[in-house]
């Protein structure tokens, strides 16, 4: 047996064997199942009495032998982001957060009705908290900005933002802690659609400035790209770029973060295999840059590895994947600080479980298969999450690259 082959964990290699046909029709079918009762869930929460189509026909049969008493339909509750005011804010109609992990901004204009779930006002932001459930790194998965809404999602950065929600278990946050990264994995434009609204130009030096929507009392903020340089192995664009409120008089107000943009992952697909060693390359990149705090301030002390906000187009099929993916590399120890190198890199610290979702465990035969939970997990947080089968496959091939590599290493 090879040093490979024991490197590799057994409930990947049983994945991958047989040509994929587990994956494809056990692991995605029972997903997908599982994806249509929150689905009717979901309607449920909308409506008074659920239509008879065959969508609510399928969600109410995978719902039946799960749930025994308990009601969910709360706790897939999606009624804030179809509130009139907010409607106009989601990039696509079908694609809202849920109530209980929307992401929540500071300083909303009068009494707009936009409550989260545990009871916090804010603004409007298609953005959801999500927990890596083998990892336990903390995100905040988002849809690609609007004109609308690209002030409000550099809010999140500058301002206030709710606390993770009680339900994902996870501990304080850091006295100073901030997003710092943000991860784009779209083009702007991509099959000759806008796919992602540009928040900074182009051109180091320069600047623009971001309105707030008419909901909201914030200030306008002025975006300065400072720095830009493309990383050919990890095939992305990494800047660096500053946000300071137009009524600020103190240069010490700027706020900067990096934003990693990847090139390779097309709209509705998954990266081509010449480019699977970049997209690794890149997750080990984010995950370096992230860590960070060599230009920081030392004082107060910067958290070590604060959220990480990352968005695709819709921000959940390559977002979901992405998570997905940071996750099992984090819990295999496959993460090094060089985005090239398979150096170790110490456990994640255990946290608290995640609840049992109302639909109930996966069957036994997923019972063990990590990818297959990390995906029900990620979609009990934000819907939709790790969109297409083929994102799935993606999954298992980077996790086996990724224990291969550092095989032959």
């Amino acid at each position: 047996m090879s040093a490979i082959s024991i490197l590799i964990p057994a409930w990947l290699s049983r994945a991958l064997a047989n040509d994929s046909w587990f994956i494809s029709e056990t692991v995605c079918s029972t997903l997908s199942e599982r994806e249509y009762a929150r689905d009717y869930m979901r309607t449920r929460s909308l409506v008074a009495e659920p239509h008879s189509t065959s969508l609510l026909a399928r969600g109410q049969q995978a719902l039946s032998s799960a749930l025994g008493k308990i009601d969910p339909v709360a706790h897939y509750s999606i009624i804030i982001a179809h509130h009139p005011d907010n409607v106009v804010a989601n990039r696509y109609s079908n694609i809202e957060p849920y109530d209980r992990t929307r992401v929540v901004v500071g300083d909303l204009k009068g009494n707009h009705c936009n409550v989260g779930a545990e009871g916090s006002k804010g603004r409007y932001f298609n953005a959801s908290w999500v927990r890596e459930l083998n990892g336990g790194k903390l995100w905040i998965a988002t849809q690609a900005p609007l004109p609308r809404t690209a002030h409000v999602f550099l809010s999140a950065i500058v301002q206030p933002i709710s606390t993770p929600p009680a339900s994902l278990n996870f501990p304080h946050m850091h006295s100073s802690s901030r997003v710092r990264t943000i991860v784009q994995l779209t083009q702007n434009m991509e099959r000759g659609r806008q796919k992602a609204h540009a928040y900074f130009p182009s051109t180091p030096g320069q600047s623009v400035l971001l309105n707030p929507d008419s909901t909201s009392d914030a200030p306008v903020l002025r975006v300065t790209l400072l720095e830009s340089k493309r990383l050919n192995e990890a095939c992305c664009v990494q800047s660096k770029v500053s946000i300071v409120p137009i009524t600020s008089t103190n240069p010490q107000d700027a706020v900067v973060f990096t934003h990693l943009l990847y090139a390779a992952w097309p709209d509705h697909g998954v990266p081509e295999d010449e480019d699977r060693a970049s997209l690794l390359a890149f997750v080990r990149l984010v995950d370096r840059v992230n860590k960070d705090t060599s230009s920081l301030p030392s004082s107060p002390e910067p958290d070590p590895d604060p959220p990480i906000m990352v968005n695709c187009s819709a921000g959940i099929g390559r977002t979901g994947s992405f998570i997905a993916m940071s996750s099992l590399l984090r819990a295999h120890h496959l993460l090094g600080g060089n985005p090239l190198s398979n150096t170790l890199t110490p456990p994640p610290q255990p946290l608290s479980p995640l609840p049992v979702p109302p639909l109930g465990p996966l069957p036994k035969e997923l019972q063990e298969d990590l990818i297959a939970q990390e995906i029900d997990s990620l979609r009990e947080q934000r819907p939709g999450m790790v969109q297409r089968d083929e994102q799935i496959h993606l999954i298992y091939d980077i996790l086996n690259q990724a224990f291969e590599a550092r095989g032959t290493a």
